[in-house]
């Protein structure tokens, strides 16, 4: 299931280089509107390209809930030649648990074509020649664990640290492992003051010791009722704490892209990205030079696409997936 990771991530990329780069692109033309995709549009959209890549929270499913008219959508656009790849944030799940949570919503999917933030990470370190002698030390959950056992490197914390507290006693003084070499931050259900501070200690005081995010993201869902407080929070405590920028693997870095479109043997251009986020799907799309498409059926709701404070626009833009089907009734 692995490709070949050699060539990419060769440089860290960071939140800030994330902010420079979209700035740049903000400055150097003038993005046109968002289009509400048309059913010409839609058509032109599926014969144009070769491959789609969609998020899954909020565009497959919503918490535990499948968005209806999605299994059609997918086997019809498999109907039509289309490669597909699911490519999610969340690093909650391996891609083996992913398959799993395909499989029991009744999704026909392989689990070479799911790409979790778990993964991702696991991937860098392992294209970065991650020490064979060194730990990670992870804030998240089992998804993170069980990538870096396949890859064989040695971890700690995770979920064995989740009811660990702190006793703030006078002279109170935490030890931590100094072989760790990177600390792994992901969505964490349990984080807790003994999780902040050990990886703070080894991000400040073991030398050269990396600080990864599976992603920034702000929110997530959990359930289909409402959004909940993303990785976003859980990175942000511990970069308020070193003072550091962490190295992003999730969207919308392009680690995933690359290694996605080796496997597929695509080019950028014969893509496009599908997902509910601007600030993540799109953007990591638009990074790449890849055709964009938001649903509305996520975190991104029309009046914030069509804000003039928003800059990241999508090439197309449609209530949901299943809008797609309305081209079974032409002829593609």
């Amino acid at each position: 299931m692995y490709c070949s990771t050699a060539r990419v991530a060769s440089k860290p990329f960071t939140a800030k280089r994330a902010a420079n780069f979209d700035r740049r692109m903000s400055s150097s033309r003038v993005q046109a509107q968002p289009q509400k995709a048309t059913l010409e549009q839609k058509r032109a959209l599926i014969e144009s390209v070769d491959c789609f890549i969609f998020d899954c929270d909020g565009v497959i499913w919503k918490g535990d809930k499948l968005i209806e008219g999605v299994p059609e959508t997918l086997d019809f656009l498999r109907e039509q030649g289309k490669k597909l790849f699911f490519v999610t944030n969340n690093s909650t799940k391996s891609r083996a648990g992913y398959l799993k949570k395909f499989l029991g919503l009744g999704l026909d999917i392989s689990a070479e074509e799911i790409y979790s933030s778990s993964y991702a990470a696991a991937a860098y370190l392992e294209a970065t020649k991650f020490p064979s002698d060194k730990k990670v030390y992870v804030v998240g959950d089992v998804g993170i664990e069980e990538e870096l056992d396949l890859l064989n490197i040695n971890h700690i914390g995770g979920p064995s640290d989740a009811d660990k507290k702190v006793e703030l006693t006078p002279g109170t003084f935490m030890e931590h492992d100094k072989d760790v070499a990177a600390v792994i931050v992901g969505f964490d259900r349990n984080i807790n003051y003994h999780k902040i501070q050990y990886a703070t200690l080894c991000i400040r005081e073991n030398p050269g010791c990396e600080f990864i995010a599976t992603n920034l993201d702000a929110v997530t869902h959990l359930t289909d009722a409402q959004e909940w407080a993303g990785n976003g929070a859980m990175v942000g405590a511990i970069k308020g704490s070193t003072k550091r920028e962490p190295t992003v693997v999730g969207k919308p870095a392009d680690f995933m892209l690359r290694n996605i479109a080796e496997k597929g043997n695509l080019e950028m251009n014969q893509i496009c990205m599908v997902g509910d986020r601007l600030d993540t799907d799109i953007l990591f799309g638009k990074n790449a030079g890849l055709t964009t498409a938001l649903v509305l059926s996520g975190v991104t709701d029309e009046e914030t696409l069509l804000s003039p404070e928003n800059d990241i626009h999508p090439d197309y833009y449609m209530p949901s997936l299943p809008e797609l089907l309305e081209c079974k009734t032409v002829n593609v």
